[in-house]
């Protein structure tokens, strides 16, 4: 199995905008990822603070690293982050303090 992780460290009071963005809605269907040969489930985790900067946290696990890798160089995914670029790059909201994000291969 490999999981892709992403975590985002945000301004308080802003971890809702990236759940926003990637958070379910039932009613809408499985989503292009979801419906991904390879793909097996995704999880968006909060860590809970009384005050200041919050994390956001987003789990994508795989069969393995080839589906991954198929999903990032499929033509669905490479136009959804076209249609968010502005100048050629993305946006960068005021509210993201910094965004790290890696790979991993699940040993046991």
């Amino acid at each position: 199995m490999f999981v892709q992780m992403r975590k985002w460290v945000v301004t308080e009071g802003n971890s809702d905008k990236i759940l926003k963005r990637f958070k379910k809605k039932p009613e809408d269907g499985p989503s292009l990822i979801e419906q991904r040969e390879g793909f097996l489930g995704r999880e968006l985790l909060v860590k809970k603070t009384r005050r200041g900067d919050e994390e956001v946290i987003m789990m994508v696990r795989w069969e393995s690293e080839e589906a991954w890798k198929a999903w990032e160089k499929s033509p669905e995914h490479i136009a959804g982050h076209r249609a968010k670029l502005k100048d050629g790059k993305p946006p960068q909201p005021e509210y993201i303090v910094s965004m790290e994000h890696g790979g991993y291969i699940v040993v046991d």
